[in-house]
């Protein structure tokens, strides 16, 4: 499953829908994690945008997926708030896999930017990518699953020379992760149009959109109102024996649709 669980503003759905579904393997965006805050919510801030975040999302989905390994990537450190007083709270990727598969390999790299220690950045800000490697016992196979969550520009979802490099250092990340005759599957918040550059740099690994391909023309909730609605990808290769792909329309947890994979 992959998910933007865009910082867990819709947490009274989310935690029990993730508790419920309890997918091997976990791809989340928008991922908070604020340690030394005993508050549940806290106030993100950027030129008078006020955005609800659920202060320790990370710990919680933690805690509903206790059969679970929990990676924690983070692209950066910023402050949220409760009314003037502050917290340092870190922000990114994270990828939960059910233990009984092996992770035998892994790879974290920044797509745009580096990690930003001091503060949420500059637009476009720092984003961040995830693979892992893992073996299936009951199938003597091993597949690789990456995601990453591609930068925003206000200017919009079209292709720009940084969503460039961003398509081709997410390429060479999952290159260097997976080994040649692994089944691979790469997901995600792209923040791309369906004919980016992005699909040109993941096809020569042998992926195919699941979601184009599949009929399907919008990844995005009722909690979204803008257009267009297309941010969210899931793309695999040939020998993937996919038994079941899905954009999960209810119960909506976010204001992205989740992407569910039921692989042979």
């Amino acid at each position: 499953m992959s998910l933007n669980a865009w910082g867990g503003r819709v947490h009274e759905r989310l935690i029990p829908y993730l508790a419920d579904t309890d997918p091997d393997v976990l791809c989340l965006q928008e991922m908070v994690s604020t340690p030394t805050a005993d508050r549940e919510w806290l106030i993100y801030r950027d030129h008078g945008i006020e955005l609800p975040q659920r202060a320790n999302l990370l710990q919680e989905v933690t805690a509903v997926l206790p059969s679970h390994q929990a990676f924690f990537c983070p692209a950066a450190r910023g402050d949220l708030y409760d009314g003037d007083e502050s917290f340092p709270s870190e922000w990114g990727l994270a990828t939960f896999v059910r233990r009984t598969y092996p992770v035998i390999g892994q790879g974290q790299d920044f797509v745009h930017g580096e990690f930003s220690p001091d503060g949420w950045g500059d637009h476009p800000r720092s984003r961040n990518a995830h693979a892992v490697r893992l073996f299936d016992y009951e199938t003597s196979s091993t597949i690789t699953i990456a995601h990453m969550h591609g930068l925003r520009d206000p200017a919009g979802k079209g292709d720009t020379p940084a969503r460039l490099v961003q398509a081709r250092r997410f390429a060479e990340l999952i290159d260097r992760t997976r080994r040649d005759t692994d089944r691979l599957v790469v997901c995600g918040d792209f923040n791309v149009l369906p004919g980016s550059v992005t699909f040109a740099a993941l096809a020569e690994l042998g992926l195919i959109d699941l979601i184009t391909t599949r009929g399907f023309n919008d990844t995005r909730t009722s909690l979204y109102k803008k257009t267009p609605r297309f941010a969210d990808y899931m793309l695999a290769s040939a020998n993937v024996p996919i038994r079941h792909f899905d954009v999960v329309r209810e119960p909506e947890v976010s204001d992205h649709c989740a992407l569910l994979l039921e692989v042979g």
